[in-house]
């Protein structure tokens, strides 16, 4: 591992141009600061400094695409390229993010940065512990050996008592659902503490379990501090559950692979608070970047949006994102489930199995299962029909004819219209 390299590529602009921008940012994030060291010899540079590997000019601009202290006749834009020693960090996460996503951000001599791809050595890979289950044991724990896992999220968000929660599961378990899931915003607040929701959700859940052979995943949010993570992973092993939900913006690296090191049960990632990562185009870092990490530090399941969604990203957006979190990381032997959400009926379901190649992923739905007219086992044997037109190859509102769950699907649920499904220049 001495010898090898981790690259990592930016979208930059620049006022003093992309060489320069380039130096920068390598000695920065390396063996430089803002003046040349005594102690800073080419010895130690050939060692340990980081390395510009390619600039790509791309284009210029007459204006900073951000505020920016320096300034030029002209902003160039383009790719560059950087490579570092893995030497300089060893396998730790954390220090790799600090440093290809470190201080290079607020530099003076860049008016425009986004950090787009990530390339590590198969022995850094292979040294971090990537997904317990991935896709193969999360079919096994639910049950579903083809075919796309259909689940939910309990609505309202928050508010339901712990008592209005287990009706609501008793419902959706016995309407043959997959997975269901916390809101990323129900924690464990006085009214619906997670050891009181989870040891009734459980109840009904096992209940269910015991009469068909078949439990049902549920995803319990476990977001908090690192003590309180490991306590709440504890109960949900005493009992009997088969999934924690962690927002992992929030709970950071570490707080992921301490998980990943403690339990054994899936760990289920909830990117709340990613637009905040990505919605730029002048900054920020992509997805194909960020769920690499995540998945190295031990997450099986990954949300990536869902199609005709209800925030900013397009389809193309989603699609890269699902497709990255199904790629394969040389030195890992799972990939992570993709979970889609957001806005989802049957009208989406079909086209995720198509762009995927696969039926490999977590289709979640809330209102459009919960809301399906006829209640919700129709909702997901609706979905379940909307996938089997689409594995046929058959026009949707074609199969639709002889099936009423799905037909009434059709009806209640506005088909996304071609602006919905648009794909514009969002960044990735």
């Amino acid at each position: 591992m001495s010898s090898e390299r981790f690259e990592a590529t930016y979208e930059i602009e620049s006022p003093v141009g992309l060489e320069r921008a380039a130096a920068v940012i390598a000695g920065e994030q390396s063996t430089g600061t803002f003046v040349r060291l005594a102690s800073e010899t080419d010895a130690l540079r050939d060692r340990a400094a980081a390395r510009v590997e390619s600039i790509e000019k791309t284009g210029t601009s007459s204006t900073p695409s951000l505020p920016c202290r320096l300034t030029g006749d002209s902003y160039q834009r383009g790719i560059v390229r950087l490579s570092w020693p893995v030497a300089n960090i060893g396998p730790s996460l954390p220090n790799l993010m600090a440093t290809i996503a470190g201080n290079l951000f607020e530099l003076a001599e860049v008016s425009a940065i986004r950090l787009i791809d990530l390339h590590v050595p198969k022995s850094f890979a292979s040294a971090l512990p990537g997904p317990a289950h991935g896709v193969d044991g999360t079919r096994a724990l639910i049950g579903v050996p083809d075919g796309p896992m259909i689940g939910t999220i309990i609505k309202p968000s928050i508010g339901l008592t712990v008592e209005d929660t287990a009706a609501l599961v008793d419902t959706l378990v016995s309407s043959g659902i997959d997975f269901i899931k916390d809101d990323e915003l129900q924690s464990s607040g006085p009214e619906s503490t997670l050891e009181n929701r989870a040891k009734a959700v459980m109840e009904v859940v096992n209940s269910h379990a015991d009469k068909t052979g078949r439990k049902v995943m549920y995803a319990f949010n476990i977001t908090g501090e690192i003590d309180e993570m490991a306590r709440r992973a504890d109960l949900l092993e005493s009992l009997g559950a088969t999934c924690a939900m962690i927002s992992l913006n929030w709970v950071g690296l570490s707080g992921i692979r301490f998980l990943r090191d403690r339990c054994a049960l899936p760990i289920h990632g909830h990117r709340n608070g990613w637009g905040l990562m990505s919605r730029s185009p002048h900054i920020g870092i992509s997805y194909p970047v960020q769920q690499m990490v995540w998945r190295l530090a031990g997450a099986d399941h990954l949300h990536v949006n869902g199609l005709a969604n209800k925030f900013t990203e397009t389809d193309d957006v989603v699609r890269e994102a699902a497709l990255a979190v199904q790629a394969e990381i040389p030195g890992t032997s799972r990939a992570a489930l993709p979970v889609f959400s957001s806005g989802q009926t049957v009208w989406q379901i079909g086209e995720c199995g198509t762009f995927l190649g696969s039926q490999d992923f977590l289709y979640c739905a809330g209102g459009g299962i919960i809301s399906h007219p006829d209640g919700p086992a129709a909702g997901v044997s609706a979905l379940r029909e909307a996938a089997e037109a689409a594995k046929h190859g058959v026009p949707i509102e074609t199969w639709a004819k002889d099936r009423a769950a799905l037909s009434k699907a059709l009806q209640s649920f506005k088909r996304p219209d071609a602006t919905a499904l648009a794909s514009d220049a969002q960044p990735s």
